[in-house]
């Protein structure tokens, strides 16, 4: 059995990486959700006291977080990060002449940062596209200093549910990306050692005149499924109309809804903790002493 076969849900980083090159021309008129979940996250660090030098907006997109981050933390060193080399390009173009942040193309599950390197990790709608969630979750710890923070924002299960049962009165392929539930998020910030995290959900639900509207959306935010279970070839007029007719039946007097499960989330890095010897002696870990002569 291949691997594929024992997951069906497993992501080809190939084909994300060519849907975000393709829709990086017309993700910011597509993308009026994930502007309004970026925009909800940046405004819970307001409750943070942090002023943080360093940065990383992991899976920037189009670069708009990273322009904001650049001028709500004026002198802070902003680094971009995405696994599309086109959204980095389209993101180069919101840079100022003396606001510009660093563009890198780069994987969650292995970000080409040095340890203890970022104060703050921001990564909006971007989580989803891990299989791995504790590689990523890790990926995050391993880069922020000791107490620095994380913010993220990712979409959780009941994501395209009026979606996903249309698709299933079609066939029993894969048609919509499986996404994680919260507590799951929790539990691996735990394994990575953060403290205090702290989730919570909305679901925000978008009105479409049509499917077809809601299908042309998803493909231009890199929002299409790329899971192993996917149909191997295309979807006939046969099966588009099946589907059309299922999809239908959840039409309310604003039109079509599509909903999302929007799951937010912080914690702190952890502080290596001191140990008190018998004799009064203070040991403090190694890890600990280099990150207190990085930062004088």
């Amino acid at each position: 059995m291949t691997a594929d076969a024992k997951n069906p849900f497993l992501i080809s980083r190939r084909q994300l990486r060519r849907n975000l090159d393709r829709a990086a021309a017309s993700y910011d008129n597509a993308s009026i959700l994930h502007a309004e979940i970026s925009t909800r996250l940046l405004e819970r660090l307001d409750l943070v006291k942090l002023k943080p030098k360093a940065i990383l907006d992991a899976g920037c997109g189009t670069g708009s977080a990273s322009a904001e981050l650049l001028t709500r933390y004026r002198g802070a060193r902003v680094t971009a990060l995405d696994l599309s080399e086109a959204m980095l390009a389209q993101a180069g173009r919101k840079q100022r002449l003396f606001r510009k942040f660093q563009r890198v193309c780069g994987d969650l599950a292995c970000l080409p940062l040095a340890r203890d390197s970022q104060e703050l990790v921001i990564s909006n709608l971007a989580l989803h596209w891990s299989d791995d969630l504790d590689q990523a979750i890790s990926e995050f710890a391993r880069v922020l200093r000791p107490g620095g923070l994380l913010s993220f924002s990712t979409f959780g299960p009941d994501t395209l549910g009026e979606l996903r049962a249309a698709w299933a009165t079609v066939d029993s392929h894969n048609h919509v990306n499986l996404f994680v539930d919260m507590h799951d998020i929790g539990d691996a910030l735990i394994r990575a050692g953060f403290s205090d995290p702290v989730l919570d959900v909305e679901h925000v639900t978008v009105t479409y005149g049509s499917l077809d509207e809601l299908l042309r959306d998803l493909k231009a935010t890199g929002e299409s499924n790329v899971t192993s279970g996917r149909p191997p070839g295309l979807i006939t007029p046969r099966q588009l109309k099946i589907l059309a007719d299922a999809y239908e039946s959840n039409r309310n007097a604003d039109g079509l809804p599509a909903t999302y499960e929007v799951v937010y989330g912080h914690a702190w890095a952890a502080v290596p903790r001191q140990r008190q010897t018998r004799d009064g002696e203070t040991l403090v870990p190694m890890d600990g002493l280099r990150t207190r002569q990085l930062d004088r």
